[in-house]
């Protein structure tokens, strides 16, 4: 069997679609939220005075904002750890279901 038909095999099994799901439903909302959040920066910098504001002594709004990116990108990477350590159990379930479906060797199959 070569690696394209067991990709296959396992494509067709119901956890790796509900691993795709499930990714899907993380990946993309976390993107998007990144996205908005690194390239809100210099946009309110540059067009807006909403990030002119003193938060301690000469720190101003846009120098918490831009270290608030440094935990942002933190954060979201723990979340993306967690959330792939539980997308394991599924996976194992994939390759569990796609070796009940193999057809043996020397099969006509």
């Amino acid at each position: 069997m070569t690696r394209e038909e067991e990709w296959i095999r396992i494509e067709r099994t119901s956890a790796f679609e509900d691993l795709m799901k499930r990714k899907k439903a993380f990946i993309i909302p976390a993107t998007i939220f990144f996205l908005i959040f690194y390239f809100g920066l210099p946009v309110l910098a540059a067009f807006t005075t909403v990030l002119n504001f003193q938060v301690i002594g000469a720190i101003s709004g846009a120098y918490a904002y831009a270290f608030a990116q440094f935990a942002m990108t933190w954060i979201l990477m723990h979340l993306y750890i967690n959330q792939a350590n539980k997308w394991d159990g599924i996976i194992d379930r994939a390759r569990h279901e796609a070796a009940e479906t193999e057809v043996p060797r020397g099969s006509s199959a």
